[in-house]
This record gives structure tokens, C-alpha cells and sequence, in this order.
């Protein structure tokens, strides 16, 4: 009787001790996170992936996000039918009461091994500077109710994130997924993430991209809001099929470059330096370029830098920097180097007061390498070896660029002033 008393008490115990790992969990668990999604132990493990429970979510931005936007995510299995039911007021994910809905497009991945589903849902007409409420529903299966808002029109004042290279330490990454969401939460003026390429160390594997796209989860706020992501393609997704299969195939008249227009004042120029940089990607930029001449703030995004921190120059200081430098690019945000920099303004590989900025280099989760700081063009700039995501502050009289690191620290700051065009 002793002994079963003692087996009775160690089970007791042991139960004990389980729903405290549980309730620990829940408490201490990233925000927005339901306690389904932790281990007993309380660490994070996103949402379950099983059936066609939708999971993985994310939001894509591409030319017009003031009036499109894709909203995707992966099923376990294939739906029958995959739909999002969206509205521009919350309605607390009763199903009957949203006033909008698009059908998805579903497909497999492709991977040899593991056979999971993407599911896109493309929304378009939608009101600019608009929050709107959806919820992703996989035959039976709905998740929870999520919003976003639509970037604005006109001349308006917002702010972003950039970053690169998140792949390879999924714990830093984790951190900095974290460290996004904070900003996001703190700053509700913050619009998207534009990243810079490199999510995951091989973009032709889906086990890497099925973790990715797991900790991205961590980008949503306790509230709901989705974090839109204006994505690059970098070396480490080469030319693979998945990058287009995750993302919507940004850019998909040409080879996943495009431009992004943010009100009537802002122009993001998205591009891959995966690829060749002269022909018909050259020309697209300098198109781009030329025709919005007049737009007050112009910033591309690539993935290899043109002038590194660490490595030797890529094919954009060839082929774009003539360009930038021709029409009066302000700032040129790379990765790729692992590395926090940004350079003097350059013009005709020298330093200039009425050159281009060249900011990155890839500090979103992987590790951080020693920059080469003795270089030329980082006199009056910043090369540094940390974790960090920057944050733009775009207004009428200033661009404003904050290097962030890991612990939400101020690490650089550079200001732009609009240019005579």
C-alpha cells in the first residue's frame, strides 16, 4: 500500500509539474500566440501544421499595396477549397458576417520529401490606408481573425523595416522576428518589412523554409496585424522554384524584379541579383527610374552588395550604380555580408556630398561576420559585427534610417534630405 501511495503521489507530482511547464507557457510565450502554440516546456513551436488547418501564414506586398496584397499560407494536406474571408471591420472570425471573399490558389510545394500545400489568396480593389480583418479557411478549417492595413495614397508620412539574411541560427532569428514584432507593436505608424533575401541557408529544401516560415508567425502583434513583407530573392533561394512557391512569384512577368510605389512620394525598386544584372533587368531599372524621376524618395533593395562590408563587390556596381548615381537614387539597401554598414555617399567611386547611400548588410538572425571597416567608403559611415533591422522614417523634409539591434538599441542613424530633381 506504502509503494502504490508513493507511484499515486509521483504521478501527482508529475502532473503538477506538467501543467505549470503549461501555464508557464502561456504566460511568458510570444504575444499574439495562443498557448496551443508552445511546447509543454513553454517554448515556441508555432502553429501546428496538420490537416488543412491553416498555418504559416504570411503577406506578401508587391506593386500597388496600397489596393493589392496577397495573403498565403500552408496546409498539411490539400484542401478542397481554400478561401479568405476579409472585411474592413473586425468581425471576431464569425464566419457568416464578412462581407468579402476571395478563392486561393493551392498548390504542392515542391520538394522531394515533404509534400505540404501553399495556399495564396490575392485580394485586389481594396482602399488605401484601410485596415482590413480576414481569416483563412481551408475547406472546414478557419484560423483565427488577423488584419492589415493598406498602405496609403498621396503624399503621406510612414514608416518600414528592412533586413536580410535570416537564415542559418533559427534562435537569433527567432530574436529578431521578436524584436520586429516589438517595433511593430510600439510603432503602429511601421508599414512592411522590406527584406533583402537569404531567409534560409538552402532555398531549394523545404525542411528550411518550413522552419522559416514557422518563425515568421512571430512577426504578428498581440493583436493580430500581420507584418507585409516586400520580399528579394538572394543567392542562398538561387534560381529554385520555392522562393516564387512562398511568396506569390514577386515579379512575375519578369525574374522576381519590380517596384513598389508607397503613396506618390515613395519608390522602392525591388531587385535580383541572383540573376544577370545588365539586359532587360538594367533596362527595367533604368525605366523605373526615368519615369519616376520626380518622386521625392528613391531606394532599391538587392541582395549582393555593390559596395560589401566583407566580401568583393557584386555585378550591381557594373551594371545599377550608373544608374542610381544617374538618377539620384538616395539609398541602396543590401545584404548579403552579414555584416551592419552603411557608407559615405558615393558618386563615381569616390565620396561625394550628392552620392548614394549604401546601408545593410544582412542582420536578421544570421551569424554576424567581422567587417572589413578599413575600406574607403566607410570613413564618416559605420561598419559593424551585430544582429540589427533598419527602421525608415519617411516624411516630406527627411528620410530617416535607424540601424536596430537585437536588444532594440540605436546602433547608426542616417538622415536624408530630399534632392533637387
Amino acid at each position: 500500500m506504502k509503494r502504490l501511495n508513493n507511484h499515486r503521489a509521483a504521478l501527482l507530482i508529475a502532473g503538477l509539474v506538467v501543467s505549470l511547464a503549461v501555464l508557464v507557457g502561456a504566460l511568458t510565450a510570444p504575444p499574439g500566440l495562443g498557448a496551443a502554440d508552445r511546447n509543454p516546456d513553454g517554448s515556441y513551436t508555432g502553429t501546428k501544421l496538420e490537416g488543412t488547418t491553416p498555418a504559416q501564414w504570411r503577406l506578401i506586398w508587391e506593386e500597388d499595396p496600397a489596393h493589392t496584397a496577397t495573403v498565403a499560407w500552408t496546409t498539411a494536406k490539400q484542401p478542397e477549397k481554400s478561401t479568405l474571408l476579409y472585411d474592413s471591420e473586425a468581425r471576431q472570425g464569425d464566419l457568416a458576417k464578412y462581407r468579402f471573399q476571395v478563392d486561393a490558389t493551392v498548390g504542392q510545394y515542391t520538394d522531394d520529401e515533404i509534400h505540404t500545400w501553399y495556399n495564396h489568396a490575392e485580394l485586389s480593389n481594396l482602399k488605401p490606408a484601410t485596415t482590413y480583418w480576414f481569416v483563412m479557411v481551408s475547406d472546414n478549417t478557419a484560423s483565427r481573425e488577423f488584419h492589415f492595413i493598406t498602405a496609403p495614397e498621396g503624399d503621406a508620412e510612414f514608416k518600414l523595416l528592412y533586413g536580410g539574411d535570416s537564415r542559418s541560427d533559427r534562435d537569433a532569428r527567432r530574436t529578431m522576428n521578436r524584436r520586429m514584432r516589438t517595433l511593430f507593436e510600439e510603432d503602429p505608424e511601421i508599414l512592411a518589412l522590406a527584406h533583402g533575401g537569404d531567409y534560409v541557408a538552402n532555398g531549394e529544401e523545404m525542411e528550411d523554409w518550413d522552419e522559416w516560415l514557422t518563425d515568421h508567425e512571430l512577426t504578428v502583434t498581440a493583436e493580430g496585424r500581420m507584418l507585409p513583407v516586400i520580399p528579394a530573392r538572394g543567392n542562398h533561394e538561387a534560381e529554385g522554384p520555392l522562393y516564387d512557391e512562398v511568396f506569390n512569384t514577386p515579379g512575375k512577368k519578369d525574374g522576381n524584379f519590380y517596384r513598389t510605389l508607397i503613396g506618390e512620394q515613395f519608390l522602392l525598386v525591388t531587385l535580383n541579383s541572383n540573376i544577370s544584372a545588365g539586359g532587360n533587368q538594367a533596362d527595367f531599372l533604368e525605366t523605373v527610374l526615368h519615369e519616376n524621376e520626380q518622386v521625392r524618395w528613391q531606394i532599391a533593395n538587392y541582395h549582393r552588395p555593390a559596395y560589401p562590408a566583407v566580401k568583393s563587390p557584386g555585378s550591381a556596381l557594373e551594371h545599377w550604380v550608373p544608374l542610381f548615381e544617374k538618377y539620384n537614387l538616395d539609398i541602396a539597401f543590401e545584404s548579403d555580408g552579414h555584416a551592419l554598414k552603411r557608407t559615405c555617399a558615393i558618386r563615381g567611386g569616390k565620396q561625394a556630398d550628392d552620392g548614394v547611400v549604401y546601408i545593410g548588410e544582412g542582420g536578421l538572425g544570421v551569424k554576424q561576420r567581422t567587417p572589413k571597416d578599413d575600406r574607403w567608403y566607410f570613413k564618416g559611415g559605420v561598419a559593424a559585427s551585430t544582429l540589427h533591422v533598419q527602421k525608415l522614417t519617411v516624411k516630406k523634409d527627411s528620410l530617416l534610417v535607424e540601424s536596430i539591434t537585437d536588444e532594440g538599441k540605436v546602433r547608426d542613424s542616417y538622415t536624408a534630405k530630399p534632392r533637387k530633381r
